[in-house]
């Protein structure tokens, strides 16, 4: 249980920190951790939606990086 918490947070941490360098987002190291663990909720919803099955670790980055990259997105929308 706490070893996928800890792979769930590294996960976040790797996807995040790609979705930060693919938009172009100036924030710190901590900032794309978080933006990877609430990109990995939103890219599963998405992709869950739209009847998308990704499966091992590398699709569950991309998954949340997809995720990170459309909330900061729409954080860029809101706070512009």
């Amino acid at each position: 249980m706490i070893i996928d918490l800890l792979i769930s947070i590294a996960i976040g941490a790797v996807a995040g920190w790609l979705a930060g360098k693919l938009m172009g987002s100036k924030g710190s190291l901590l900032r794309d951790i978080i933006l990877g663990i609430v990109g990995g909720f939103v890219g599963g919803l998405v992709f869950n939606l739209l009847g998308i099955v990704i499966a091992g670790y590398l699709g569950t980055v991309i998954v949340s990086m997809v995720g990170a990259c459309i909330v900061i997105f729409v954080a860029r929308l809101l706070f512009k």
